[in-house]
């Protein structure tokens, strides 16, 4: 029996997983996807990340692969509005760091490996769980390629819904023709850092406070032109917003809000709204990552369920704009480990999660927040009050105090 096992190894179970494993807990990182994505996907690393991050060992590698963002500039009809300084204050890393996701999770699953063979099962998709009160067992379904882990296939997941399963019942340790057997793991305590579509959230019953908001989006990497080098731009236009972020290889991020969602979206028509709203000449021929997407926020009512306690977007799922999701995730992690060594090494620990819960979900609810006023930004303006609006933004941020706190929010601080 393990003490943990992690469903998820994306970017937030990857560093839970090396967190607990350096302190010399027993976990056991379950993934489903067989490899991992080489899609760029969330790109921002927030300072209080990085903090966290360094506490691995991961900090310097990322920021070595990565674009250190110092500042930002709001621009309208291709002139400077107001810049941000992400400089100030009292970080470590007092800028954004900029670098694709599959990097990261790349760095990260170098890391978590390092701590020893066998910690990250690829190809393992959780069925369902059944915590009795003194242990969590786990149905996975693995992919027959992987290697013997040494880990006793665990019948006892085979009980009736009464008895307080999990999920579907499924017999266990038997092959399948597509080439997967189901297979039992037990552990001490479980983490569900198993994303928005969390199946171990489902479940469990765990309620959610759900909002669908009316945005939609068009996003797209592409060759760097622009000559904003390193610098974050916010093209507050009559249109919507248009974001650009500078990444690794002379290669910008494109955010650009739509009337409605692209069901076929393509590189040249990202290219052309960019230009007719910026001026802004992108070559589609670069393009490599394209992307339309709605936007909801997701909040569990409850992060802590028996021996099972949600991370990441399990627990949370917040609009991408502002880059907040990820970074959410992490600091997550970076409060639940100690606790769960504690509670492993046979510490009071139903206050302190109860505390954990209370905090991270205080946290994801100004995540929300902030989101909420960074698409409110961003939604299209007659162009009147949009030079208003922007006047007035223009004149707040050159106030210091007002400056320095906008700047704090923008990074998460």
């Amino acid at each position: 029996m393990h003490d943990v096992i992690i469903s998820g190894g994306g970017p937030v179970g990857l560093f839970l997983g090396t967190l607990l494993r350096q302190s010399g807990v027993d976990v056991l990182v379950l993934e489903k996807r067989a490899q991992r994505s080489n899609h760029s996907r969330a790109i921002g690393i927030h300072p209080p990340s990085l903090a966290a991050l360094e506490s691995i060992g991961v900090a310097a590698p990322l920021i070595a692969q990565g674009v250190k963002i110092h500042n930002g500039m709001a621009r309208t009809r291709g002139a400077d509005l107001a810049g941000l300084s992400f400089s100030g204050g009292r970080a470590a890393h007092p800028f954004v760091l900029a670098v694709p996701q599959s990097v990261t999770e790349s760095v990260l699953e170098e890391r978590l490996q390092a701590q020893g063979p066998g910690v990250l099962v690829r190809g393992a998709q959780v069925l369902h769980a059944y915590d009795d009160g003194r242990q969590v067992t786990v149905s996975a379904r693995v992919r027959r390629s992987e290697p013997d882990r040494g880990i006793e296939q665990d019948r006892g997941i085979g009980q009736d819904r009464q008895s307080g399963q999990i999920g579907q019942d499924r017999e266990l340790g038997q092959d399948r023709q597509d080439g997967q057997v189901e297979t039992g793991f037990s552990a001490r305590l479980l983490v569900a850092a198993d994303g928005a579509r969390s199946g171990l959230r489902s479940q469990l019953g765990v309620a959610t406070f759900n909002r669908n908001y009316p945005d939609t989006y068009l996003m797209g990497d592409f060759h760097d032109d622009t000559g904003d080098g390193s610098t974050a731009v916010l093209h507050l236009e009559p249109g919507g917003i248009v974001e650009s972020f500078p990444l690794p290889g002379d290669v910008r991020r494109w955010v650009v809000h739509t009337d409605s969602l692209c069901v076929r979206p393509n590189a040249g028509s990202l290219a052309q709204l960019i230009r007719a709203r910026t001026g802004a000449v992108v070559d589609s021929g670069t393009n490599s990552m394209l992307s339309a997407f709605t936007v909801r926020a997701r909040l569990a009512r409850r992060l802590i369920h028996g021996r099972v306690a949600l991370i990441g977007d399990a627990a949370h799922e917040i609009s991408p704009i502002g880059g907040q999701g990820m970074n959410l995730g992490w600091l997550d992690a970076a409060e639940l480990a100690p606790i769960i060594t504690a509670a492993l090494d046979g510490k009071p620990s139903s206050g302190a999660l109860q505390a954990f819960e209370q905090r991270r979900q205080r946290a994801a609810r100004q995540a929300v927040r902030q989101a909420h006023l960074n698409m409110a930004l961003g939604r299209p303006l007659p162009p009147a009050i949009m030079t208003m609006r922007n006047c007035t933004l223009a004149r707040l941020i050159a106030v210091p105090a007002v400056h320095d706190f906008v700047a704090r929010r923008f990074t998460m601080q």
